[in-house]
């Protein structure tokens, strides 16, 4: 009875397997027939796809090797086997030959990351030597004046720290959004490395794996 059921859901694991390395090949060929290879963000997301979506083929390819592995136990090297030695090995070679391209990007990326967050920085550092302007703190003193924001009565002492209390505020907003786009990017940094080029290393082990174990 055992067999039976075995044999009975090998072609449903098979095609299920089938399905989900037939789903990878899609969306590559979904990003290569835009090929512009000399373009350093198209290579980006050919090698970022790739990597993506390599966990649904090797899901689908170990279906196929649980299904020749159900259907027939005594068979040493059916053609599924083969089939998914071929595509594992293909899969390995492919994700390796990515490795430079993705860990090229990850230092793009650093480098993006880092140039955006010293240009803020150097905002912030700005902002804070023309919160100390005397010239400043009159001018927004006037404008307070001219706009109504002052108080009638409101004596000079007053007028002043009005005016600095609205410059501490506004350069504690600025840190603020500092610390954000410093946390945001970093995130983003180590999922890119550890996702990306990290998960990458991951993926060319398994299906090397795979391939080895299919046909030995």
């Amino acid at each position: 009875m055992t067999a039976v059921s075995s044999t009975r859901f090998s072609p449903l694991l098979r095609w299920m397997g089938i399905t989900l390395v037939v789903l990878l090949a899609l969306q590559l060929v979904g990003v290569v027939t835009l090929w512009d290879w000399e373009e350093e963000p198209f290579r980006q997301l050919v090698v970022e796809r790739l990597i993506s979506q390599s966990p649904m083929a090797l899901v689908g390819l170990l279906l196929m090797y649980l299904s020749s592995r159900l259907e027939d136990p005594a068979e040493t090297r059916p053609p599924v086997l083969w089939t998914v030695c071929i595509i594992s090995g293909l899969l390995a070679v492919l994700l390796t030959a990515s490795l430079p391209i993705a860990f090229g990007g990850d230092q793009l990326m650093q480098q993006q990351s880092d140039q955006q967050l010293a240009a803020k920085r150097g905002q912030l550092e700005m902002a804070r030597q023309q919160s100390k302007d005397p010239a400043l703190l009159q001018q927004l003193i006037k404008q307070a004046e001219a706009s109504g924001q002052v108080p009638p009565g409101a004596t000079e002492a007053q007028k002043t720290q009005a005016a600095r209390a609205f410059i501490d505020r506004q350069l504690d907003q600025l840190e603020t959004q500092f610390k954000q786009t410093e946390q945001t990017s970093r995130v983003s940094l180590n999922q890119r490395r550890y996702g990306g080029s990290l998960g990458a290393v991951v993926l060319i082990v398994a299906f090397t794996i795979l391939c080895l174990g299919s046909v030995l």
